[in-house]
């Protein structure tokens, strides 16, 4: 009987084994909330609100935040990744899954406000199937930090002012 139980179990595991590498794929979501300290579940496109109370928010890039893109009709569910590198007020490196190819993950990708304010409305990302930047100009909410910093102080003061 213990014989019996072991070798359906052995040939469960291996259904399921075979399965989901075939169906699932990594999504941003998934690889973002492994490799940050910024906890927030669904859709890309709902982490912006969710972060409202929960984390810091702002407009300036930072080592380990999140930046949060807007949803678009080339992006339905938004898209979230993770600052590895601030090379100045304009450039980053991010790491994130599912840009360039479905479940591809990219570290070091190049990303530049195009915005006209300098606030990160705007993004283009590095797209590795044409070694460049990528054409479309990527709507974006802003950062999410994953500790209460003071960027988002300077930012209030910032906006404030502007």
């Amino acid at each position: 009987m213990l014989r019996t139980a072991y070798a359906s179990l052995l040939a469960l595991l291996a259904l399921i084994a075979t399965a989901v590498p075939a169906q699932a794929r990594l999504q941003c979501v998934t690889y973002a909330r492994s490799v940050s300290d910024v906890q927030l579940f669904g859709n890309a496109r709902t982490w912006w609100d969710q972060a409202a109370g929960a984390y810091a928010r702002g407009h300036r890039p930072r080592a380990g935040a999140v930046l949060a893109f807007r949803a678009t009709g080339a992006m339905p569910m938004g898209h979230v990744a993770v600052v590895s590198k601030v090379l100045d007020s304009r450039r980053v490196l991010l790491n994130h899954a599912n840009w360039s190819r479905p479940g591809m993950v990219e570290r070091e990708a190049l990303a530049v406000d195009v915005s006209e304010a300098g606030d990160w409305s705007k993004v283009r990302v590095w797209y590795a199937p044409t070694h460049s930047l990528g054409l479309r100009e990527a709507p974006a909410f802003g950062f999410i930090y994953p500790d209460g910093s003071d960027t988002l102080a300077a930012d209030s003061v910032q906006d404030a002012k502007g």
